[in-house]
């Protein structure tokens, strides 16, 4: 009959279509008898919606949709399509009530359902999510994020190739940067925000085809949105408000955006990939830069410590690398600034070098040593303009600024390099000696003769303080090693200079490398130590190595300890430190040969302070006496000698009664009253040769070597003594080169009795000649043979020439005074005749 009535069915589809827009378009029960007419994952959806909101969720009706969702799979998407149709619509209708209906009914069928056709489902799921944090309503923003982040925690059986989360990157970092008026509100928001990023990163980061996020487009949103947070908490903090403690929540319940914060951020870096460090870092860098938090640094310093214990180990150098090019960056900013970043990779290098650095080391350094030199640059340049203008204050306060500049990078370098193995402390100390301006060796880096004498002294002070932090408990097990000639020469060379501080770091730096068991503490303070086994000294028998080292370098060490002790400068500090240099030497290197040569060392320094040919202050003299009074008092009980060390405690006694300013308790005390003069007719007041070699004669010391005076070697160093510096030198080569040159009768030596008593002693031209004999020996012994090869190859090559040219001169003929002169081309020519032909004299012929 229907066919009769309508056979091509038209009224039918026609009734079917207008039922099907009518109720999509109505509430639902308003067309009762077009309801079995509609699709039953819609009739499901409808009923678990109840009439009034307030009853929440239908669970029974809930169940039916999930059991229908979960046996037909293959209608997820059009369940999911229906439901985010019907959440716009009560969204733009302001039905919250259905919209937070709708988001649990998704969530829950979110966890239900696990299938590949779940993939269109997300898409109307993200869609809706979208939509919830695209309203201006807190509530909303809430509900949406709750539901992303319940979303994040599902872990895919497959990844999505065409899923994409820039708009939720965007939404949730504009959440974090809330300003609402209503401190709760903006509270609710951001921790929204903030757990809303959690989840993009947990949702991407894993998943290989989302590599997309670690682009700098969303590092430079993620991040900063975090950093933000973490800060917001800091200005509190610092205002005076009660900060909340560490955990996520507070006291009543609320949770802290900062500590959110802080936990995203961890768990971001701490999933960065090797290629993936450098835009993590960068936007943090850029933060800092933009708020002015490099100065104060508190809250800089705080972020990098958590990226350097978050990150995997061995991509610290990946941030210590962007921090040293940020720094290069701004190398112009302000001094404080400048020291902000440097103090952040101080920390970032000191937990680095518990790890792996890298192969940033020496370029850690390279980098903090060409701003030590900006810095002083800057810090010169401040000054001449003070000294040209009035503004004294503002001037003194630039130049203290740069000073913190300097002292943090010193810092920096000292705590990085003793936090390094002995092997790669070797390298940085020789590295940092190599930039130190001094006479001799090639400084390319530091250009000493453009910052003049304050700045190359700066400059060595500075480096020199921090070759006493990285030298600082280092310890080798042969001295060759750790005092190698390139690094000992430079070393020596400033422990000659006219500026007592230097070389008080000198010998610090000395102390601190020969010192292998900690004795140093000890000897503190140049005193009469009355029992030295009291101090229960830490010592070991001297090895070969050290032998050796002391036969190589012997000379060369006690020769500087004999010129740093005649500085006129010196201050109590000097003689202190020269004491203990000479202490440390008896214990670490001293064996029979080496105990010889330091008596007779001080023995030099005894004469010297008595003969006064130098006029050096009284001070300066009764200090040397009261250091070799102090020293032979050491050496005497550390060698365990009785009748030495009842010749030393009877001289000691005796200046204790009659000559107490040669005595160090009381030389070096303020006040001490100090003669014009010293007795040198009452012998008993000093150490006599004779009777320490009489001391000694026993079996074990080569006492007769003590009747050879000590004379120090002379080098190239000694034509230019008393330098104050490397520009210094440069300046009295040019003044030598540029006055005359005096008269023969200047020239002339005036001729006593000394000169003619020192011509005649040949003891110390012996001496001498012994040394050049022994070092020629050891030569030709230890040296390679090919060294030898071409040192003897010059020799030779030398003498062919002498000889080709004695040869040239005897054999040519000179001209015959009756050869034939001949002129041609104008010029005249003598033609040599043979001797035979030649016709002499009658007077001249036998």
């Amino acid at each position: 009959m229907a066919t009769l009535i309508d056979p091509e069915g038209t009224f039918t589809n026609l009734l079917l279509v207008f039922c099907y827009s009518f109720s999509t378009t109505t509430p639902s029960g308003v067309c009762g008898c077009c309801g079995p007419l509609r699709p039953r994952y819609k009739r499901l959806v409808d009923n678990i919606f109840p009439e009034d909101p307030k009853d929440g969720l239908s669970k029974s009706d809930m169940e039916k949709l999930t059991f229908y969702a979960v046996s037909a799979p293959e209608k997820l998407d059009r369940i999911g399509a229906y439901l985010a149709e019907r959440l716009s619509r009560d969204v733009v209708r302001h039905r919250y009530g259905n919209v937070v209906i709708a988001m649990e009914a998704l969530d829950q069928l979110l966890m239900a359902c696990h299938s590949q056709s779940i993939k269109p489902f997300v898409e109307s799921f993200l869609q809706m999510v979208a939509k919830l944090l695209e309203s201006r309503e807190p509530d909303l923003q809430v509900l949406g994020t709750n539901s992303f982040v319940k979303f994040a925690n599902i872990e895919e059986d497959t990844p999505s190739y065409h899923r994409r989360y820039d708009f939720f990157v965007s939404q949730f970092s504009a959440m974090c940067h809330s300003t609402h008026e209503d401190t709760e509100t903006r509270t609710r928001i951001r921790v929204a925000g903030i757990k809303g990023l959690q989840g993009v990163v947990r949702k991407t980061v894993n998943d290989e085809l989302q590599a997309i996020i670690w682009e700098p487009q969303h590092m430079d949103k993620l991040i900063p949105s975090m950093l933000f947070n973490m800060q917001d908490s800091e200005d509190l903090d610092r205002a005076g408000h009660p900060s909340t403690p560490s955990g996520s929540v507070s006291q009543d319940g609320e949770e802290n955006p900062a500590a959110l914060a802080e936990s995203c951020f961890r768990e971001l870096l701490g999933r960065a990939a090797y290629g993936n460090m450098n835009n993590a870092v960068r936007p943090v860098l850029v933060h800092l830069d933009n708020h002015h938090l490099w100065d104060p640094n508190e809250f800089a310093v705080s972020c990098f410590r958590i990226i350097m214990y978050s990150i995997q180990a061995q991509h610290s150098h990946h941030v210590i690398q962007q921090v040293l090019n940020h720094l290069d960056t701004h190398n112009k900013n302000t001094p404080r600034a400048r020291a902000g970043i440097v103090q952040v990779l101080l920390e970032t290098v000191a937990i680095a070098a518990k790890g792996s650095v890298g192969p940033t080391v020496l370029e850690v350094f390279n980098t903090l040593l060409k701003h030590l030199r900006m810095s002083v640059d800057f810090e010169l340049g401040e000054s001449s303009r003070r000294n040209s203008s009035t503004s004294v204050s503002s001037g003194r306060g630039k130049e203290s600024e740069e000073r913190i500049v300097q002292n943090a990078i010193i810092q920096t370098i000292g705590f990085f390099g003793g936090n390094l193995p002995d092997y790669q402390r070797a390298e940085v100390m020789m590295f940092i000696m190599g930039k130190v301006p001094v006479y001799g060796t090639p400084c390319h880096t530091l250009d000493t003769v453009k910052i003049g004498h304050q700045g190359t002294k700066r400059i060595q002070t500075m480096l020199l303080s921090s070759l006493i932090m990285v030298t600082s408990g280092f310890k080798s097990k042969s001295m060759a090693a750790a005092l190698p000639s390139p690094f000992l020469d430079p070393l020596f060379s400033i422990s000659l200079m006219e500026d007592s501080e230097l070389r008080q770091l000198v010998f610090e730096i000395l102390h601190n490398i020969i010192d292998r068991h900690d004795n140093r503490a000890k000897l503190r303070g140049i005193r009469i130590i009355p029992n030295v086994a009291a101090l229960k000294i830490k010592r070991e028998k001297i090895s070969k190595q050290d032998v050796a080292f002391m036969k190589k370098h012997g000379q060369q060490l006690y020769r500087h300890i004999y010129l740093g002790c005649k500085e006129e400068d010196n201050v109590h500090k000097n003689f202190e430190l020269l004491f203990t240099t000479l202490a440390i030497l008896t214990i670490e290197l001293a064996n029979e040969e080496v105990v010889i040569d330091l008596i007779r060392l001080s023995i030099a320094l005894q004469d010297m302070a008595l003969a006064n040919e130098e006029s050096m202050p009284m001070f300066i003299r009764c200090g040397i006496m009261a250091l070799v009074a102090a020293y032979l008092n050491f050496l005497s009980q550390m060698i365990a000698n009785p009748p030495f060390c009842q010749h030393v405690s009877k001289v000691i006694e005796l200046r204790s009664m009659d000559a107490q300013h040669l005595l160090p308790e009381h030389i070096f005390r303020d006040k001490c009253p100090i003669p014009e003069s010293l007795d040198k007719e009452d012998r008993l007041l000093y150490f006599q040769t004779a009777d320490m070699a009489e001391c000694l004669a026993g079996p074990g010391y080569n006492a007769e070597r003590l009747s050879i005076p000590y004379i120090p070697q002379v080098t190239d160093e000694d034509r230019l003594t008393r330098r104050k510096s490397f520009v210094d030198t440069i300046s009295l080569q040019v003044d030598i080169v540029s006055n005359s040159l005096p008269d023969k009768s200047q020239l002339a030596e005036e001729i006593t009795f000394e000169t003619l008593k020192k011509a005649i002693d040949t003891t110390g031209l012996e001496e001498q000649e012994r040394e050049k004999r022994r070092q020629v020996m050891e030569k030709f012994q230890k040296a390679p043979f090919e060294e030898i090869a071409a040192h003897c190859e010059s020799k030779a090559n030398m003498l062919h020439d002498r000889l080709a040219q004695i040869f040239e001169l005897t054999i040519r003929p000179p001209p015959s005074p009756s050869g034939v002169v001949s002129i041609s081309s104008g010029h005249t020519q003598h033609q040599s005749v043979p001797v035979y032909e030649m016709k002499f004299p009658d007077l001249c012929v036998y």
